[in-house]
């Protein structure tokens, strides 16, 4: 019986996502006169309210550990990336940021064309230095227009409880723009896993962690550093179920 009402909640979470976000989108395009930031205050709304319905509907509750940690001025977050509840409760948890993503997301209708309006760093994954030199430049652009930065390392999604490559540009990033590194771990793919879609209840615990100084260090020691963190601290949390 709890499959099955995890499956109907998630059908009707679903049907709602399908329905709201075309004319979100139309919102989101009439946004482009505004400046940056009215616009991204705009735009996020439509996260937020989906954080709220995965609440609701489908019982997905959350808590966040280390909100002391977030620094005052823009940085680089490197995140652990498990699911797609991260991309959507972190624009409801941290202050303004830009996400690195890849390109074909934007090309996406609706969902993209709203996500090209809060202008994020899209990227060819397969473009190598290309895309590290884009991240670069686009990034300390998005740091000096006084948003945040926040890259998922692995590149991809990856299940609980296995380690993914982790990709260094965020570290190059942080380094050049002489901004911290803030590292930030969660267990939401227990609860809203990479490839199903049901959603299941419980608490996802996003835990934050301390800024990482970056004056002196060298980009994989960065890196390292941040995805030994990331990965204990995943551990750590473990799955998330029993707190109901």
């Amino acid at each position: 019986m709890k499959d099955l009402d995890a499956l109907v909640r998630s059908c009707l979470f679903a049907l709602l996502q399908a329905l709201i976000t075309p004319p979100f989108a139309v919102v989101a395009i009439l946004t482009f006169p505004f400046a940056p930031l009215l616009r991204y205050r705009v735009i996020s709304n439509w996260a937020r309210f989906f954080v709220w319905l995965a609440r609701v509907l489908c019982g997905i509750r959350y808590r966040v550990v280390g909100r002391s940690h977030v620094p005052a001025s823009p940085c680089v977050y490197l995140c652990k990336h498990q699911s797609a509840w991260e991309t959507l409760v972190f624009q409801v948890i941290l202050p303004p940021h830009v996400m690195v993503v890849k390109r074909e997301l934007l090309w996406i209708p609706f969902f993209g064309w709203g996500l090209a309006m809060i202008s994020p760093i899209a990227i060819d994954r397969a473009a190598g230095r290309r895309a590290l030199k884009q991240i670069l430049e686009q990034g300390k652009e998005r740091l000096a227009g006084g948003f945040s930065v926040v890259i998922y390392p692995e590149g991809t999604r990856t299940a609980p409880g296995r380690r993914g490559n982790y990709q260094p540009g965020g570290a190059w990033l942080a380094l050049r723009a002489g901004v911290p590194a803030v590292p930030i771990a969660h267990n939401a793919g227990y609860l809203w896993p990479r490839n199903s879609f049901v959603k299941r209840p419980g608490v996802i615990t996003v835990s934050i962690g301390a800024p990482i100084a970056t004056e002196g260090m060298r980009p994989d020691a960065l890196m390292e550093q941040a995805a030994d963190w990331i990965e204990a601290e995943a551990a750590r949390l473990g799955d998330g179920r029993a707190r109901k």
